[in-house]
């Protein structure tokens, strides 16, 4: 039997775990790494690179290096999100045939699905080389308030880079799983997770090996990157006022200024100020330019502030569907890289009145609980039970551009709900069936997953006849939809495919795509 991994799919970061001889580990890639970088690129000759070697040469490569695909999975081209991405992004996102986000590098168009299953392949082959054996079975983490076209999306890209994913599952689940692994009694945890791109806020009881989540909240589009980019800005205007250069309209400058943000951040975590230097970033008529310039902690902790405060009131809302008070939470755990910024530890800390529990790698809890998962699956584990929930409600759109949710959010999964609706016209022989996904009353205000026809409706007054519409969501928190006219027996099902989400024939086309390159690598 073929070994599980566990893989956390990071904005920023990417993890591999596994379970040997009962207890968990992280494995390190060639270098000696615990987490591999989550980029890609193609250079000038047409090797393909990812991970550490991607990131080493972004600065000099950098409208051909892919960072924070994560962001853009699962989101259509027109989005709000897809257009802040571009404003301080060197590489073309673009849009795909399906109204989808794609990145444009070296000639090519790539989905979003693609770009994450190379760094998928590079965990897995991690993981293979460690072993010593092939490796074909997963379970990949995802933010807990990722919809249901993102988490198609991710399930898409395990697919392409060769594995079977037996699960997805919500990060601060995960990281939960990690927590409680061999622990014993009740406990009321929370979960703060606030990654490079993304951050979840999950409250969780624990009690004898049953992990289940009272209410899951969060932001897709809020993480460490937004805090790289309140440095990058602060940067650009300061430059830009003493030397009246704009460093936004050069690639490979804005690469550099991202990477300095980057390790500023990290470096005013464990100092008071950091000085950023770097020489020729631009030149005129009379000459280079040159940044120099010191940072001290205050100045990022008075950049980031509204950031980190808007993250305490989806704390408060997800504690309000969670039905608990801050008082009622035993244990608050920190996951994702940028939790270890002490303006955020302090914050949470002051909102749950309580430190922080210290026993947990925030780079690696989510890896480690995936490969739990993992294992608990394939051996049939009795000891340890996970109920998780959706994070979206889910319904359809009704007569009057409204929406009628048949599933709440926060509600168990799996799950399966039905309710009858009926026509709206004299004789109506048909009717649309458009499922969406949100919290807004009116239809246009939530997202779009997918629609279909249920034809055959035997002729009647309007209101007289009843159609069932029944919502099944799965353990991975992908929806299946069925209308079914009671009279006549007939019926319409789909797995909803919403934006992004590839067909089984573009898939096998992407994937023989690159094994045919793999093959001219080696020649």
């Amino acid at each position: 039997m073929s070994r599980v991994i566990g893989i956390d799919l990071g904005t920023t970061n990417s993890c591999v775990a596994i379970l040997e001889n009962g207890q968990p580990a992280v494995i390190p890639n060639s270098g000696g790494y615990k987490t591999t970088p989550s980029m890609f690129a193609i250079t000038q000759d047409g090797k393909r690179l990812v991970g550490h070697l991607a990131k080493r040469q972004a600065v000099t490569n950098s409208k051909a290096t892919v960072h924070g695909a994560k962001r853009l999975i699962g989101r259509r081209f027109d989005s709000p999100e897809v257009e802040h991405s571009r404003e301080l992004c060197p590489y073309d996102i673009v849009e795909g045939p399906n109204e989808d986000a794609r990145i444009e590098i070296g000639g090519k168009n790539f989905t979003c699905p693609e770009i994450s299953a190379f760094i998928l392949r590079e965990m897995r082959r991690v993981a293979e080389e460690y072993l010593g054996e092939p490796v074909q079975e997963a379970v990949i983490t995802v933010p807990a308030y990722f919809n249901d076209a993102q988490r198609q999306c991710t399930k898409d890209a395990g697919k392409i880079a060769g594995l079977e994913v037996l699960r997805i599952i919500n990060e601060p689940t995960a990281a939960a799983m990690a927590y409680g692994f061999n622990r014993t009694g009740e406990e009321k945890i929370a979960i703060y997770d606030l990654g490079g791109g993304t951050f979840d806020i999950s409250i969780l009881e624990m009690s004898d090996g049953v992990i289940e989540v009272l209410a899951t909240a969060g932001n897709t589009f809020l993480g460490g990157e937004d805090f790289d980019r309140r440095i990058v800005s602060h940067l650009v205007d300061a430059f830009r006022e003493a030397e009246g250069i704009d460093l936004t309209q050069d690639a490979m400058a804005l690469q550099r200024l991202k990477d300095a943000a980057e390790k500023a951040k990290c470096d005013l975590s464990q100092r008071e100020t950091v000085e950023i230097n770097l020489p020729f970033i631009a030149s005129d008529d009379e000459g280079p330019r040159h940044l120099s310039m010191e940072v001290p902690r205050e100045t990022l902790e008075r950049l980031v502030d509204d950031i980190v405060r808007g993250t305490l009131k989806t704390v408060d809302q997800c504690l309000q569907d969670a039905n608990v008070g801050v008082g009622d939470i035993d244990q608050v755990i920190l996951v994702g890289g940028q939790s270890r910024m002490p303006l955020v530890q302090q914050a949470v800390a002051d909102h749950f009145g309580k430190r922080p529990h210290k026993g947990v790698n925030p780079d690696e809890v989510v890896a480690i609980g995936a490969a739990i998962q993992g294992e608990a699956l394939v051996s049939e584990d009795d000891n340890m039970l996970l109920l998780d929930v959706t994070p979206l409600s889910l319904g359809i759109a009704t007569f009057g551009g409204h929406f009628a949710k048949l599933i709440e959010r926060n509600t168990t999964v799996p799950v399966c709900k039905s309710h009858i609706f009926t026509t709206t016209r004299d004789n109506q022989s048909a009717v649309k069936i458009r499922v969406l996904q949100g919290e807004g009353d009116i239809a246009q205000d939530n997202d779009l997953l997918g629609e279909f026809v249920l034809g055959g409706i035997r002729p009647a007054r309007k209101g007289e006849p009843e159609i069932d519409v029944s919502f099944d969501i799965d353990a991975n928190g992908i929806v299946s939809v069925a209308a079914r006219d009671t009279a006549t027996g007939k019926e319409q099902s789909i797995t909803v495919n919403a934006t992004g989400t590839l067909s089984d024939d573009e898939i096998q086309n992407i994937i023989e795509e690159q094994e045919l390159y793999e093959v001219a690598l080696k020649e």
